[in-house]
């Protein structure tokens, strides 16, 4: 960590006050080329950069407001120590700037996403189609050619606001005019669309984040006091009972009813099951290797006797590195391939509200808690890396999973005596 530079004259409010008044700054070195200046006014002083090279000559930065009247916040007035540390940020990024490595001019909201989309694939984002279509649907729109330092909190909570406001988009054709499905009623709606303006929101504030701690960005401020809505995730999970699941495989064509009956009997994505390949099904063991999940760590998921002989079914005359689900014409499964066809399955089997590849895995992972299976074991199987989410969804169907954690957790603390006296029932 760079060392501090102390100077008697400059520390503290009462070694400047004694100062005279001028406009040149009193400079204080930090290393070769590169200083910090305090500039004495009427009403108080400001601190001031300086930078040196043979290249560019002296360029100087303006650093904020000295604490010599009101106290230090780190952002606008700054101590001898604050300023020597903006100092240096400064000095970070002209050098990251000669070198080209710093792109300079107007930073937009349209920059901080692209930024963010960049470092997302750099990370091995899994979810990067969602993460573009919810920034070009959402964000964009709004805030896309605005600069950065134009954001406000007012105007960040409005659009949030507005977000949950908004009825859930339809499918639209592209270039045409985007299509709304009625504005949803009732608390649980609600709840729903706060939940999405919640999850859209935190997007957003990453990538502002991301900005700032890429010195991009002078200040969070902006947002950072921008809360999301409370108890927007305390959702009740739909799944499927047997006979709607049955009912749902039954009206499938061919190749969804694979996936379907897949989904209900492993709990995988839909884009683990349409990346699967039959040599990572291993029948003697009754496993599939998922490889590619979501959290970029591989699992194996335990099948039942029922799963196992389904799989065997489908992978019979297939080669090891064939997938395991395809398409009638043995066509790869795309990610948006099977939305209309779900869509037609549910209404034909008459299951409303329509139903997803995701509460497929929902209706797994339930049965599984109404059967008793341990929570560990369910997160397991779906690839959680911990309880926490399991817990937070399944654990209220577990029968008596409450009682029995409370009970095991909380002992016999030893305040109660055994007594001989029985009640007589009346």
């Amino acid at each position: 960590m760079p060392r501090t530079l102390q100077d008697a004259k400059l520390d503290t409010r009462a070694a400047r006050l004694r100062l005279e008044e001028r406009r040149e700054p009193y400079w204080r070195s930090i290393s070769e080329g590169l200083g910090i200046g305090y500039r004495k006014g009427a009403k108080g002083g400001t601190w001031i950069a300086r930078h040196y090279s043979d290249e560019h000559g002296r360029r100087f930065q303006s650093l904020g407001t000295s604490d010599d009247v009101a106290d230090a916040d780190g952002t606008h007035i700054l101590s001898f120590a604050q300023a020597q540390e903006t100092a240096r940020k400064w000095f970070y990024d002209l050098a990251k700037q000669d070198n080209g490595d710093l792109k300079v001019g107007p930073y937009k909201v349209c920059d901080v996403m692209a930024d963010y989309v960049t470092d997302y694939k750099r990370r091995g984002g899994k979810g990067l189609y969602s993460l573009e279509t919810t920034i070009n649907a959402h964000i964009l729109p709004v805030f896309g050619d605005m600069l950065v330092s134009k954001l406000t909190r007012t105007r960040i909570e409005a659009w949030h606001d507005g977000l949950a406001s908004k009825p859930p988009r339809l499918r639209s054709k592209k270039g045409a005019e985007q299509k709304y499905r009625p504005v949803p009623q009732g608390e649980d709606a609600i709840r729903q669309r706060r939940s999405t303006a919640n999850r859209i929101l935190t997007m957003l504030k990453a990538a502002l984040n991301l900005a700032y701690q890429h010195r991009r960005v002078a200040n969070r401020e902006a947002w950072e006091a921008v809360k999301p809505f409370r108890e927007a995730d305390s959702a009740k999970i739909r799944y499927l009972n047997d006979k709607e699941s049955l009912r749902l495989v039954n009206v499938c064509p061919n190749d969804l009813r694979n996936l379907v009956t897949g989904a209900l009997l492993t709990g995988a994505r839909y884009g683990e099951l349409i990346a699967l390949k039959v040599a990572e099904f291993d029948p003697d063991n009754g496993t599939i290797q998922i490889i590619r999940s979501k959290s970029g760590k591989p699992r194996h998921i335990v099948l039942t006797g029922e799963g196992k002989s389904f799989l065997k079914q489908v992978v019979m005359g297939k080669k090891g590195d064939d997938l395991i689900f395809t398409r009638s014409a043995g066509a790869k499964w795309q990610r948006i391939d099977q939305y209309r066809q779900m869509k037609a399955a549910c209404q034909k089997a008459q299951i409303a509200p329509l139903v997803s590849f995701h509460i497929l895995r929902h209706t797994y992972a339930s049965r599984l808690a109404m059967k008793a299976v341990p929570m560990a074991v369910i997160a397991a199987q779906l690839g959680h890396s911990d309880t926490r989410m399991t817990e937070k969804h399944y654990a209220h169907l577990a029968p008596s999973y409450i009682a029995d954690t409370v009970r095991e957790a909380f002992g016999t603390m030893g305040i109660v005596k055994k007594s001989n006296i029985a009640s007589i029932d009346q």
